[in-house]
């Protein structure tokens, strides 16, 4: 499940026509820390995939997918209205509001050593399910 989630990743950071390299050194951090290959990661990224379904993960799966992907559209210091879209989108396809991204952005970081309350945000993040 974790390469969909790279999948969903490699195409929100390419969604501007450039991979940045803080957002290709986050996707790389989460690939390497979930045991896929550097070259598998590098691969997806030179080739990126469409993704699957969604709706099979759990409600914590859910969660990770959509912090990951909010982060990886602060990492670089700029966020653009087609960024935005694209995790609202992926927001909903989780079972979200896209109200969740707005929550969820304003307590990540774009300094990824700057952790937050992960459990704090999760709980703010459920009231915007749909499920």
């Amino acid at each position: 499940m974790l390469k969909e989630q790279l999948k969903i990743l490699i195409k929100l950071a390419t969604i501007d026509n450039e991979l940045a390299e803080k957002e290709a050194n986050l996707i790389e951090k989460i690939g390497k820390a979930n045991g896929i290959t550097e070259d598998e990661i590098y691969g997806m990224m030179k080739n990126p995939e469409p993704y699957k379904n969604l709706d099979t993960l759990s409600e914590d799966q859910r969660f990770e997918y959509l912090y990951n992907i909010v982060q990886l559209m602060k990492i670089d210091g700029k966020v653009y209205k087609s960024e935005i879209v694209f995790c609202q989108d992926i927001a909903e396809r989780l079972g979200f509001k896209k109200k969740a991204v707005a929550e969820l952005s304003k307590g990540i970081f774009s300094d990824p050593s700057i952790t937050s309350d992960r459990e704090e945000l999760k709980r703010r993040v459920k009231k915007h399910s749909l499920r």
